[in-house]
């Protein structure tokens, strides 16, 4: 009964992926959709067709003074710092493209963001020697955007990182650490940072928001299927950590009122730094205007082969043992250690709905 229960499962499986394929043969000829490892009926249209959000792949950077002209000050940006290059990605622009492929030194990136996961993932976009550029399918998984890279066509999920369907079936892009960050906080740390312009080569309402009001704590996920996982209002942000493939979980409102954690988790002495210093770029439909909310990342508190603590008082964040100033970049600013560099072990800031369908099995943080 089995084995008769696992083959018609196997021909129920390999029929939709072949309903899927001729359904999508004349947009995309060249992908293997019988190469597949998740369920095309989690996928659907988002509206957009393939490209419909284009991506930008020649990217054009101004200095945080020319940036300083449009960007306002409490603008969110995805923060990269790698190589020795510091570069400022305002989210006000993403939102319209979603992904930029672009080169940090010697390392070429793609720099995504969905608006619908509040999912702002870096990835090393060279594997296995071979370096690809992607672009959007216009489809969704569980309310997050699908990936397609130009080489071989083959379609991949954004939060994860990984190919589902065609050539690369399987494969992994390493992720990058990354900030949401303020403006602000960019410029002061990184005066001779690069902002990514305007000069898109597109026309779009840049720091209008299309998604007005989508993160209120009390709504619910767009074009989502599936069960919602109830140990967290679905829209609620979570900053996750992922130490041994375990992942923890820290609920963005909770650390508003406790916006230094000092704590362990899988033998990982950490600390949570939070600072609600940025504007939220889902609020209101103009960005600037929104409301202001946390931004937050996971540090080692080891250095230097110590184990540090932190406290804050009066929105000033320093270490109990030397009492250097940090910012939110895990870097003293003043004191003893100042200079010294906290090392990123987070995963970044996303909504919980979609943490919890593609990792059920995280643990909350309990405060």
């Amino acid at each position: 009964m089995y084995v008769l229960k696992t083959f018609f499962a196997v021909a129920i499986f390999f029929c939709s992926n072949l309903a899927f394929a001729l359904d999508n043969s004349a947009e995309w000829p060249i992908t293997d959709f019988t190469n597949s490892s998740v369920d095309h009926n989690e996928i659907m249209s988002g509206g957009p067709p393939k490209d419909g959000i284009p991506a930008i792949d020649k990217p054009v950077f101004t200095d945080v003074a020319k940036a300083s002209e449009w960007l306002k000050e409490k603008e969110p940006v995805i923060s990269i710092q790698l190589d020795g290059v510091a570069k400022a990605y305002p989210i006000s622009i993403l939102m319209w493209h979603e992904i930029v492929n672009d080169k940090i030194g010697e390392t070429a990136v793609s720099v995504t963001f969905c608006p619908l996961c509040n999912a702002s993932i870096v990835f090393d976009r060279e594997l296995d020697g071979v370096l690809y550029d992607f672009g959007t399918t216009g489809r969704l998984r569980r309310s997050d955007m699908v990936m397609y890279d130009r080489q071989t066509e083959s379609w991949w999920q954004q939060f994860t990182g990984e190919a589902i369907i065609g050539k690369l079936n399987g494969a992994k892009l390493t992720q990058i650490p990354s900030n949401i960050v303020a403006f602000e906080s960019f410029k002061k740390q990184y005066p001779k940072g690069q902002v990514l312009s305007r000069e898109t080569g597109f026309l779009r309402t840049y720091g209008r928001n299309p998604y007005s009001g989508y993160d209120d704590i009390n709504s619910s996920p767009f074009l989502f299927r599936g069960e919602i996982d109830n140990r967290l209002r679905p829209m609620e942000r979570v900053l996750s950590f992922r130490p041994n493939n375990k992942t923890l979980l820290f609920d963005l409102t909770s650390l508003k009122d406790k916006p230094v954690v000092n704590a362990e988790f899988e033998n990982t002495p950490f600390v949570v730094l939070a600072f609600e210093d940025m504007n939220s770029a889902l609020d209101k439909s103009e960005i600037s205007a929104s409301r202001l909310i946390p931004s937050a990342a996971v540090y080692s508190s080891v250095l230097d082969g110590k184990t540090l603590n932190f406290q804050i008082d009066d929105g000033i964040v320093t270490d109990t043992e030397t009492g250097s100033v940090w910012n939110i970049f895990g870097i003293a600013e003043e004191g003893p250690l100042s200079g010294k560099n906290l090392q990123q072990l987070d995963h970044g800031v996303h909504f919980a709905f979609a943490w919890l369908a593609f990792d059920p099995e995280a643990q909350i943080f309990e405060h």
